[in-house]
């Protein structure tokens, strides 16, 4: 466990006002769009994914110092499969991040003017929803594993944000690739919102992608150790020791 109780908090604090402005990032440049390019699907998509992308970006770059810049619970419990958090502490990253999600959403509403809680009618649970979820997943986890392990985890907040960009267009579902964004878009009956019957199938296809994407590390890098692990996304002072595998 952690060895410094502040230290864990100052993380999940992180997490949590990570979360909270990548949610409010993707909703509220997903309303943006529909109110200045209406009736224009393609336009509107490009909107949110541009803005979501260089958001991304700039919020790892602004909390991944301080927590690694998770915002995801698969991220965080694939990191905790190799060793570079404990399973407690990705267990406490969990609830951090499906609230800062849905208060992001919450507050991507309000500057809107919009009611903070709209439950989105947006139905997305169909079959190619669900495959491009589980595609989406395995590769932004992949993405971020295979930096860590080649020593480039400098470049992971562009890469990350790169590939949530392009995805947004190679699949069906716009790749929410994250449990916790997808329950706080349940909030926002917006352009980026999800109807709460989709959430259920989009969430376990996102736990299967990183399943997935948990066996294909182990394939492609087989001696991934805890240090590496630890350095995912951005290297932080919340890390793993190679003698006693506890964390400080």
């Amino acid at each position: 466990m952690p060895t410094d109780r502040s230290a864990l908090w100052r993380c999940l604090l992180a997490e949590l006002l990570g979360s909270a402005f990548l949610a409010a990032v993707v909703v509220g440049s997903g309303i943006a769009a529909q109110e200045l390019s209406p009736g224009t699907i393609g336009l509107q998509l490009l909107e949110n994914a541009a803005a979501t992308a260089t958001g991304l970006f700039a919020i790892i770059l602004m909390f991944g110092p301080v927590s690694g810049g998770h915002f995801n619970p698969v991220v965080s419990f694939v990191d905790a499969a190799f060793g570079g958090v404990t399973w407690r502490t990705a267990g406490a990253y969990l609830p951090a991040q499906v609230v800062g999600c849905i208060a992001g959403a919450m507050v991507a509403n309000l500057m809107f003017s919009k009611a903070a809680v709209s439950l989105s009618t947006n139905v997305r649970a169909t079959p190619a929803h669900f495959l491009s979820e589980v595609v989406a997943t395995l590769g932004l986890i992949l993405v971020i594993f295979a930096l860590a392990r080649s020593g480039r985890s400098r470049i992971a907040p562009a890469a990350i944000a790169a590939y949530i960009g392009a995805a947004y267009f190679f699949t069906s579902s716009t790749s929410f690739a994250n449990p916790a964004i997808t329950v706080g878009r349940m909030f926002s009956n917006t352009f980026a919102g999800i109807a709460p019957s989709s959430v259920p199938s989009f969430v376990l296809a996102q736990i299967v992608g990183g399943v997935l994407a948990l066996v294909v590390i182990k394939l492609l890098y087989p001696d991934m150790t805890k240090a590496e692990a630890a350095d995912i996304i951005v290297p932080h002072h919340l890390v793993t020791t190679a003698t006693t595998g506890e964390q400080s």
